[in-house]
């Protein structure tokens, strides 16, 4: 065979494989157009390469838009996928005719670096098998919300806008700071002489033996007047309301005694599960300790608490000084952090501020486990970043994490999309979220209201570099 017969002899070769591949590429992708157009309601669930699983619901006349949904924290061990808030929610949006999807991340806990790139390959194969959406919105709740607004900031190519609900939009530095300062009251003013770690916890049998101390602690202090109002002086640290549950009935505005007993529950749940439990997890995944309150002046804070009228009143009815108690926290010996560990946590879980898409992030004014004054963290790091103008915040008054209604998220998105569509804000006042949230679902609870968080005690952003150093 002369050289010009192997030549030729190549490219019809190449031609057939190139044929062949076309051939195929039709083939198999009759069946994703044949999905995208069908009558019927689609629902898919599959693995990831990571092992991570997802699953996607696709309604009959699907409208174009992708909703990727971020589920909260999960300790495990049992790891599902999610694709939605809740069912009620889910129902609503696929009878609307948005496409539903969301990963179960590859691992539990504190698991943004898998979480971040997981929905994002979750992304991908809804595109690989229904078609390029029209238009994607990022969306999730509690540390959804910050895996949501991770993808915002880091990859805002993939995603047209986010929505965060109750979301960690403080970031993770923050976050474990303020989990540590309650704590940090309690052991000193209840339990001075008992030897419960805070920090540094090197297993999770370490770390229940740390909260079921701690809680009989708190539990003993709670049968007298001088320990009630030190259990509000350690609410008040990490901004816990009076009324944080929907099952308590709403106290009066200086019914201080009601409000101290539910913040008295609330705290006992933060010691049971995230001041050590979580914690643990959590440092394992940093190699250390990323907490610290060296240099944290308790008074100041106490000061700027949404909840130090409750204190004051509290300590004064007790007999108890309050002025003894923070001269106790100020002299404690203080908790400093492992640099190394702090670098991890803050550049996998804190925030430049720098949106690049319309982010709207709405919070229950009654939360306990992600006080609403994380709004005011996020806020001051995209003002910094001088990107106010995609950002628009709204308050739901209710007690409780992530206690929304799915006519209040439905109205979320709804208010969302007109922002993609007009190129601006429009409608983000409580009455005008309100209207849409009734016209969403008439059935359930519409309860936007104006509101302004007060600021968050110990707020961490890379838009202020100086932060915590």
């Amino acid at each position: 065979m002369t050289t010009g017969t192997r030549t030729a002899a190549r490219r019809t070769a190449a031609r057939r494989t190139a044929c062949a591949a076309a051939l195929l590429l039709a083939l198999t992708a009759v069946p994703t157009s044949a999905v995208a157009v069908t009558a019927d309601p689609v629902h898919v669930e599959g693995r990831l390469p990571s092992g991570a699983t997802y699953a996607m619901d696709v309604p009959a006349g699907w409208n174009g838009t992708v909703l990727l949904f971020s589920h909260g924290y999960n300790p495990g061990p049992a790891n599902p996928a999610t694709n939605g808030p809740d069912e009620a929610t889910k129902s609503l949006l696929l009878k609307q005719g948005y496409a539903l999807i969301g990963s179960s991340y590859a691992t539990t806990g504190w698991a943004v670096t898998d979480a971040v790139p997981d929905q994002l390959a979750t992304l991908s194969a809804f595109t690989g098998r229904f078609g390029a959406a029209s238009r994607t919105i990022a969306w999730g709740r509690s540390y959804g919300g910050l895996v949501t607004t991770a993808i915002a900031e880091r990859h805002p190519e993939r995603i047209d806008g986010s929505i965060s609900l109750c979301g960690l939009v403080h970031g993770g530095v923050a976050n474990w700071n303020n989990t540590l300062d309650p704590v940090f009251a309690l052991k000193t003013l209840l339990a001075p002489g008992a030897a419960i770690p805070l920090v540094d916890l090197p297993d999770q049998k370490t770390a229940a033996d740390a909260a079921n101390t701690l809680t009989a602690a708190v539990d003993s202090a709670q049968s007298t007047p001088a320990g009630r109002a030190r259990i509000a002086l350690a609410a008040a640290l990490h901004n816990i309301p009076g009324w944080n549950d929907p099952a308590q009935p709403k106290p009066a505005p200086t019914d201080w005694e009601a409000q101290q007993a539910n913040q008295y529950t609330a705290v006992k749940g933060m010691v049971k599960f995230p001041a050590f439990s979580w914690r643990q997890e959590a440092e394992t995944r940093a190699g250390g300790n990323m907490s610290w309150n060296t240099g944290v002046d308790y008074a100041r804070m106490l000061g700027r608490s949404a909840v130090r009228e409750e204190v004051t009143a509290l300590y004064k009815k007790a007999g108890l000084s309050l002025k003894a108690d923070l001269t106790a926290l100020h002299r404690a010996p203080r908790i400093a952090a492992d640099p190394s560990a702090v670098r991890w946590m803050s550049a996998t879980s804190s925030f430049t501020g720098k949106l690049a898409k319309p982010q709207l992030s709405v919070h229950t004014t009654g939360d306990a486990l992600v006080p609403v004054q994380t709004e005011s963290a996020l806020k001051r790091a995209v003002t910094a970043a001088g990107r106010t103008s995609l950002l628009r915040q709204a308050y739901v008054e209710n007690a409780g994490h992530c206690t929304f209604s799915p006519a209040e998220q439905v109205a979320a998105l709804h208010t969302l999309e007109d922002r993609l569509t007009a190129g601006r804000w429009v409608g983000t006042d409580p009455g005008s979220l309100n209207s849409r949230a009734a016209a969403a679902d008439p059935t359930t609870p519409a309860r936007y209201a104006a509101y302004r968080p007060a600021p968050y005690p110990r707020p961490y952003d890379l838009a202020h570099p100086a932060d915590g150093r």
